[in-house]
């Protein structure tokens, strides 16, 4: 397996990198390695889920403080499927699960006889969600599929057919045995799960047929997800309640419904304005114009002036993206390029070189700066 590379590298950043520099970084390489601009190309969608899990780590203040002291170690004990983590894109990430139930009945780590029987929460569950640019301006509803493991509803958990118990005998109901293991250092006594009962000390006479006697089954779910208005790229929903039911009676995980929005054609966004580009005509630069600037949903009329240089940037107050957490809307912030005509008539030729002979260089105030600095 690739060794797992390094977030900052990554996101292409220099460690202790500001939280705006990071979200500057995500935006740019989401976009460059999204799925819809690199149709069919595996290995920018593998870079995509690279970036997209280096940004939910790098994002969060908690979860990058870990990262900075401990690296990837601080999450390996997440199995890469919890909030932890963030193990994978794209869906469910179950690859921590090994046997899907192993954790359910001892396959982790060892618990001592007093524990063993504890509440145990349930995993988080992550699910990850695209929608269009305009989905993620305005909020919408979608529905979202997903795998979860439940308490099985034929034996309530139990694992057991009627219900019928007994002690295990292999540990005599510990749930643990002891071993003596021969080392350099001389006979040593190891405690390990034991095997027969998956350290539950007690052995499933007649197995739940639904279950296999494993107490829990995975199941297809459907939830409706409110996306709220303004949810901006790599953002997450928490559901509460919604990821794989605990065991011994402890409450269910979460389920993370992580956002990935398409790039627009037209739009770009920064927090909560929205930037694009608007072409204009020689003359509406030179003598001034009331232009057509599109929006988010319609166009709007902008009155440019006179004198309009290429690359002037205009600001459309309100028309941007509504901040979820204040409830105000963004601007709308346009570039104009100026477009220079071609395949001009004789008679248009002619009438630009009038120009250019009356003109002079009275009318170009940079291009006269610019030749002052260069003849100094």
């Amino acid at each position: 397996m690739a060794e797992k590379r390094d977030y900052y590298e990554v996101l292409e950043l220099s460690k202790g990198a500001s939280e705006d520099e990071i979200k500057k970084a995500y935006r740019k390489l989401a976009k460059k390695y999204h799925p819809d601009m690199n149709p069919g190309d595996k290995t920018a969608e593998e870079k995509f889920k690279e970036v997209n899990e280096a940004y939910a780590v790098l994002s969060d203040p908690d979860k990058k403080a870990k990262y900075d002291q401990f690296g990837h170690a601080a999450f390996d004990q997440t199995g890469g499927a919890g909030a932890g983590g963030f193990g994978g894109f794209g869906g469910f990430d179950f690859s921590g699960f090994g046997d899907i139930f192993s954790d359910f009945f001892g396959g982790g780590s060892v618990r001592s006889s007093a524990n063993r029987n504890a509440p145990v929460q349930g995993d988080d569950l992550e699910y990850r969600l695209t929608i269009t640019f305009e989905e993620a301006a305005f909020g919408c509803k979608k529905d979202v599929n997903y795998a979860r493991v439940e308490k099985c509803s034929t034996c309530k958990g139990t694992g057991s057919k009627d219900g019928a118990t007994e002690t295990c005998k292999s540990c005599g109901g510990r749930g643990q045995t002891v071993k003596q293991v021969r080392t350099a250092f001389g006979i040593m006594s190891q405690t390990t799960t034991c095997d027969a009962c998956r350290g539950k000390g007690k052995i499933i006479k007649n197995p739940c047929p639904d279950c296999s006697g494993k107490g829990y089954v995975k199941v297809k779910k459907t939830v409706t997800v409110t996306v709220p208005a303004g949810i901006d790229n790599g953002e997450y929903l928490r559901i509460s309640g919604r990821g794989n039911d605990g065991r011994n009676g402890g409450q269910a995980g979460d389920l993370i419904v992580v956002v990935s929005v398409r790039p627009h054609q037209l739009f770009e966004r920064d927090g909560s304005n929205i930037y694009c580009e608007v072409p204009i005509t020689f003359a509406e630069a030179a003598l001034g114009a009331e232009i057509e600037v599109p929006t988010l949903k319609e166009s709007t009329k902008y009155t440019i002036p006179e004198g309009t240089q290429n690359g002037a940037s205009f600001t459309v107050r309100g028309k941007g993206i509504v901040n979820p957490r204040t409830g105000r809307s963004g601007d709308l912030i346009f570039t104009v390029t100026v477009e220079i005509p071609k395949n001009l008539t004789d008679r248009q030729k002619e009438i630009i070189r009038s120009f250019a002979a009356e003109s002079g260089q009275k009318n170009y105030a940079k291009r006269q700066s610019f030749f002052k600095k260069f003849k100094k």
